[in-house]
């Protein structure tokens, strides 16, 4: 059996632990490494022959935490009913780390590199803290972000060491911290090149650490005040839990369980408190948002990034030096990100004044890399270098691959791909950024359709992690493994979704921007519309995201249905409030600072109150509720009827997908995750019910009516990794 942590022994008598992950970049605890490491502790604490212990890492990594399949193991035990079970197996990682802070042997933890979630513990329970000297490096606890909390001690530890205000952004908001902004504030005690952290930890030892914690002591005092009645924290704990509902909308159960974990526990001795924070894991496993998000968020996308859906025995195919038509934001972007990815990049665009303005916008963020520390100096002039700005085609010569972002329209991507055939080689791949227009339609102005796939990024490109990569009734697996070869260059994640008008994201997104509009040509309030969406988890409301989409260019996208749909197309509520506020009231969004909404110089904006006079309000407004449930209804049924066209084909990319792509609820796992939540049967019933009250729309597939009769959900009942 391979070891992930090795106990050697030095002549002075400490005993050096290593941790290292086989197989893995990066070092996490499985459920064997929590075994070895409790006999480790066990060994250092009763062998006489030894003084302390080193913790260290053989990758520059320390430790990134618990294997995330483990924690799903826990919560499938917990949604089974097995609670008491579930306690006991997440407790040994607090039981274990106070064991070895109570053995009365000193431990030290040289981080290497990054530590999260339980190496953040693991590093907490040390007795003393060297971390290597690398701004790079970054330290916290983000079990928040899956819905958990940290099941280490880190709720006790943390405040213990540095104050519960301190505290509060890294273990509410898995705000991580450098080495030194650690050492500042009180988290770790000295920095060290990495290649001497172990022989300063060592001497540590020797020179007689203390391996009793403060708050052991008699006398102890929280940093900056504790107990239920100091007026700080009374005030703290009451204006921390108005905020966190603030940002939450009481959609995450993981932050109000922080806050009472670190409540509770700071009035307790420790070998209580971690007791209370362990039940309050418990807690939080045995709600499905944890295991939801776990699964999704962090499993399913770790299967994306490793490229699942990629083709069977073709060749790696790098891209070498990509060919990018159109200069504008959503080019640039798309020029900014492959070329911090090592690419040679042709930029072009109808003229060279156009194309410059697009090279001006690489050398901005290229200066925003570096200025932020995500770069030096001399990497961001070369990422700039990589770039040709230029209007000739001739350009394009030697591109093994072109994405087209121009204008969203056939006719204009017609032109363009056969100006750039006539200059490409034979193997060269063609991809589009549309987001809407099917790929098998523009497919027909190449001359290899089985060579041209979609490509389909998200604004702003330098921030979204999702891309969309879509597939023509006739494109070939060499343009499917080429598309996910050059994602993961650029460190995205992608998913592949089959032909469709809007494929998978910005048809079933669409939805929810038009039932906002929908409400609100019914006379509902704005702000009850918008506040509604919220609610419901979504980022923003549905008319400010139609602000930000731009107005006009949804009357853009009417007009190409209308065209390409003929008799059959029908105008919906959508369409003529659009073509009101973009031709007539000459409001077509964000870009033009005013929509939907007024927007001011410095991003300040409010809803624009000429919309009462246009759509004047109701007498009798909807219940939050229904207005919440329309809007997230509607986005579900279109991700259900995706699922039944064939057009997402697994429930891991129809959910990771929605979440990325375009913010739905990240709490509930994403669309198809909520309906195996809400059970089936009871959102068909529902929606019956909704399609006679507003309209056919809500009319459940035959999809979700079978699976409803038979029982079925789109994920096996339990976690999958609970069964492993």
């Amino acid at each position: 059996m391979t070891e992930t942590i090795k106990l050697t022994r030095d002549q002075d008598g400490i005993a050096i632990l290593t941790i290292d992950t086989p197989d893995k970049s990066v070092n996490v605890l499985t459920e064997a490494a929590l075994g070895e490491l409790a006999q480790h502790i066990e060994t250092v604490a009763t062998d006489e022959g030894l003084k302390g212990a080193v913790i260290t890492s053989a990758k520059e990594t320390f430790l990134a935490g618990v294997d995330l399949s483990l924690l799903a193991t826990l919560a499938g035990l917990a949604r089974m009913g097995k609670v008491t079970e579930a306690y006991e197996k997440a407790f040994q990682l607090n039981k274990m780390l106070r064991r070895m802070e109570t053995c009365g042997k000193p431990f030290v933890g040289a981080i290497t590199g990054l530590a999260l979630g339980g190496g953040f513990e693991l590093m907490l329970a040390c007795h003393y803290r060297i971390v290597a000297d690398d701004p790079k490096v970054k330290l916290g606890l983000p079990e928040v972000q899956v819905g958990l909390l940290p099941g280490g001690g880190g709720t006790q530890r943390l405040p213990r060491m540095i104050g519960i205000q301190p505290s509060a952004p890294i273990l509410m908001q898995g705000q991580q911290v450098s080495p030194q902004e650690a050492k500042e504030m009180g988290i770790v005690e000295a920095l060290a090149p990495r290649d001497k952290l172990v022989e300063e930890a060592k001497k540590w030892i020797l020179e007689g650490g203390s391996a009793t914690r403060p708050w052991d002591q008699d006398g102890f005092k929280i940093p900056g005040g504790g107990g239920q009645f100091n007026p700080k924290v009374v005030q703290l704990f009451m204006a921390g839990s108005s905020m966190m509902q603030q940002q939450t909308w009481h959609n995450y159960p993981a932050p109000p369980a922080i806050l009472s974990a670190v409540y509770e526990g700071h009035q307790l001795p420790m070998d209580r408190a971690i007791r209370v924070e362990s039940r309050y894991f418990t807690t939080l496993l045995m709600n499905p948002v944890a295991g939801n998000m776990i699964r999704t968020l962090f499993l399913n996308k770790q299967e994306a990034e490793k490229l699942k859906r990629r083709p069977e025995g073709l060749e790696p195919s790098p891209t070498r030096k990509l060919g990018i038509l159109g200069a504008g934001l959503m080019g640039a972007g798309i020029a900014t990100v492959s070329a911090r990815a090592g690419m040679e990049i042709v930029l072009l665009d109808r003229d060279q004044e156009s194309a410059d303005k697009g090279l001006a916008h690489v050398h901005k963020e290229a200066e925003k890399l570096a200025r932020r520390g995500r770069m030096n100096a001399e990497d961001a002039k070369a990422l700039v270098s990589r770039v040709k700005a230029t209007a000739d085609y001739k350009d394009l010569k030697d591109c093994d691959l072109i994405i087209e972002a121009v204008f969203e329209d056939p006719k204009i991507k017609a032109d363009v791909t056969a100006r750039v055939e006539e200059v490409v080689g034979e193997t060269t791949i063609f991809a589009s950024n549309t987001s809407t227009i099917p790929i098998t339609m523009l497919a027909k102005a190449s001359k290899r359709p089985g060579q041209f796939i979609g490509i389909h990024f998200f604004s702003p490109v330098e921030k979204m992690p999702l891309v969309e990569i879509i597939r023509g009734e006739e494109t070939n697996d060499t343009a499917l493994a080429k598309a996910l070869d050059y994602v993961r260059q650029i460190r995205k994640t992608p998913i592949v979704v089959n032909d469709s008008r809007g494929f998978y994201t910005s048809r079933a997104f669409g939805t929810y921007v038009s039932e906002g509009i929908e409400l609100l040509s019914e006379g509902v309030k704005p702000a009850l519309i918008e506040n509604c969406g919220r609610l419901g988890g979504m980022p923003m409301g549905p008319l400010e995201v139609g602000d930000q989409v731009g107005v006009d260019l949804m009357v853009h996208i009417y007009e190409s249905l209308s065209s390409e749909l003929g008799n059959s197309y029908t105008s919906a509520a959508g369409d003529k409030v659009a073509r009101l506020m973009a031709e007539e009231l000459k409001r077509p969004g964000q870009k033009a600072g005013k929509g939907f909404y007024d927007y001011g110089e410095k991003r300040e904006k409010h809803l624009w109150p000429g919309l009462a006079e246009h759509f004047p309000v109701a007498d009798v407004q909807p219940h939050p509720n229904d207005v919440e449930k329309r809007l997230i209804y509607i986005q579900l049924l279109e991700v259900a009827r995706c699922f039944e066209e064939n057009v997402v084909t697994t429930p891991e990319e129809a959910d990771l997908g929605a979440i990325l792509g375009w913010g739905f609820a990240p709490f509930t796992g994403g669309p198809l995750s909520m309906l195996d939540t809400m059970g089936i049967a009871k959102f068909v019933e529902d929606c019956d019910l909704m399609a006679k009250a507003y309209g056919e729309r809500f009319t459940p597939p035959d999809l979700l009516r079978k699976m409803a009769k038979e029982g079925k959900t789109f994920y096996a009942p339990v976690l999958p990794a609970a069964a492993a």
